[in-house]
């Protein structure tokens, strides 16, 4: 049964963002190379030193994909989107540490909330595919997303690409990835418990490219893996180019 986007971000409550910037650096080992690796990806494809209008999908949290970009490119501004209220004043005050708060337009809501006439130079979707159930869910983000990018723009789409259960030794080294951090036994199974019922990623990485391709992308490269984890930067077809 799909998963309804409203339930995804329900998910992601006041306690669930406040422990979210320790977490998601166990739970993915190079949480920080992937963030800054997607800025470098971006930069290469868009060119650097050039001005550029970003929307950030699931922005809340550490917003470390946004901090990474700013970084690295001073002309870009942001545009960020997340469904969930905590998530978002997590990210505002990191932006707010790190003085990037006026780089930024922040959105409570999804995507299509956005103007359909919004026209973005690139987009990046971290995060999020694996936490929305059904590939319709899926789909709708993607095609959301490609409907305000601008011909040829790049998308940096990360996040889990294994049916967990199919993996078992990616998911007993996950597990232990929580133990080598300090997780006694009893929290380790909770956590276990946790990702496998509340997850629904694609369940391979031709999973991926399919719904990509579904929602008017190219072929997407692989430029970062971590266990289940992976991350493509790939690009808006035209018309002219999806359809030929």
């Amino acid at each position: 049964m799909t998963q309804p986007a409203t339930d995804a971000a329900g998910k992601f409550d006041t306690s669930r963002a406040n422990e979210y910037a320790r977490q998601s650096r166990i739970a993915l080992a190079g949480y920080d190379a992937c963030h800054d690796l997607s800025a470098c990806m971006l930069a290469a494809s868009l060119g650097q030193s050039r001005p550029a209008n970003v929307l950030v999908v699931g922005a809340g949290g550490t917003a470390q994909e946004i901090i990474a970009m700013a970084a690295l490119e001073p002309d870009w501004h942001f545009t960020a989107v997340d469904p969930s209220r905590p998530m978002l004043d997590a990210a505002a005050e990191h932006l707010r540490a790190t003085d990037l708060l006026h780089r930024v337009q922040i959105h409570l809501g999804h995507v299509e909330d956005l103007p359909a006439d919004a026209s973005f130079d690139a987009a990046t979707l971290i995060g999020v595919l694996h936490h929305l159930g059904g590939d319709e869910a899926k789909q709708q983000i993607l095609r959301s997303i490609q409907a305000r990018l601008k011909p040829g723009a790049p998308l940096i789409v990360a996040g889990n690409h294994y049916a967990y259960a199919s993996q078992p030794l990616l998911l007993q080294a996950w597990s232990q990835r929580w133990r080598q951090q300090g997780a006694t036994a009893d929290e380790v199974q909770a956590k276990l418990g946790k990702i496998l019922q509340g997850a629904d990623p694609p369940h391979s990485e031709a999973a991926v490219q399919a719904l990509l391709h579904g929602a008017g992308f190219g072929d997407a490269t692989r430029f970062f893996s971590s266990l289940f984890w992976g991350a493509w930067l790939t690009c808006k077809l035209s018309q002219a180019t999806r359809f030929a």
